[in-house]
């Protein structure tokens, strides 16, 4: 559609990375949870601006949006990382800590990991406003 491939053309322009979930079949919570996981280590841990374009006809499960809300909300997904990715995460941000003279605790790490994610990540909602939706959906889900 027009949204989407005009949001490819400025994330092209910006020099950024344009993310979008591949939707398959039996693609449900878990998938887009991994996929989600994919986005927050290429924003909070490696850095890169990235650009995710999410549109309504990619809405399988409602739960999608709620995660998306969260995101915008607070720039994270309550409980997506199990212990073992937290250290990976850790371990790849206290570089980034002690760079920006940070104390390296394991509080100020995630901190400024969510603080990457919410610089780095920008979301773009492609979807329809005809019907009731969107409508709904907006109600549901303000942010």
């Amino acid at each position: 559609s027009g949204k989407q491939s005009l949001t490819r053309f400025a994330a092209y322009v910006s020099e950024m990375k344009c993310f979008q979930v591949e939707l398959t079949k039996g693609y449900g919570i878990g998938e887009f949870r991994e996929d989600l996981k994919k986005l927050f280590f290429m924003t909070g841990c490696d850095g890169d601006p990235v650009v995710f374009l999410f549109a309504d006809t990619q809405i399988v499960v409602e739960s999608f949006v709620e995660d998306i809300n969260n995101i915008l909300n607070s720039g994270e997904v309550p409980n997506i990382f199990a212990n073992d990715e937290w250290e990976k995460i850790l371990r790849d941000v206290r570089p980034h800590c002690k760079a920006a003279g940070i104390a390296e605790t394991k509080d100020n790490i995630k901190a400024h990991f969510v603080h990457r994610v919410r610089e780095n990540l920008h979301i773009v909602l492609a979807m329809s406003p005809v019907g009731s939706a969107f409508r709904v959906r907006c109600r549901m889900f303000p942010s």
